[in-house]
């Protein structure tokens, strides 16, 4: 019986995903603040309306999921760019020998 291998690259895809979210929506909270700022100097009206069903927000709707997008594509992208750097072929760390390892 073969024992199976632990997902380990799809756990580091997603987990690099769920990183690019994150930094998404650090680059959201800073564009919406530059956006509200800018709004009020120079005296426009802000249309809120509602992301993901959660809260409101002042960007329009093309750019909250844009952003989102972005962050889930650029966060796959990566995962697989340092997936192969760290583990795969193209490795860019040699394997070191533990101490203690024949």
């Amino acid at each position: 019986m073969e024992i199976a291998k632990p997902p380990s690259r799809t756990l580091y895809l997603a987990l690099t995903m769920l990183l690019g979210v994150t930094v998404s929506y650090g680059l959201h909270a800073l564009i919406e603040l530059w956006y509200l700022s800018w709004a009020q100097n120079t005296g426009r009206l802000i249309t809120w309306t509602r992301h993901l069903g959660i809260g409101l927000c002042a960007l329009p709707r093309w750019l909250q999921y844009g952003l989102l997008a972005a962050g889930l594509v650029g966060g796959f992208l990566t995962g697989r760019v340092w997936w192969r750097w760290v583990y795969g072929e193209g490795r860019r760390w040699p394997r070191r020998k533990m101490v203690g390892t024949p």
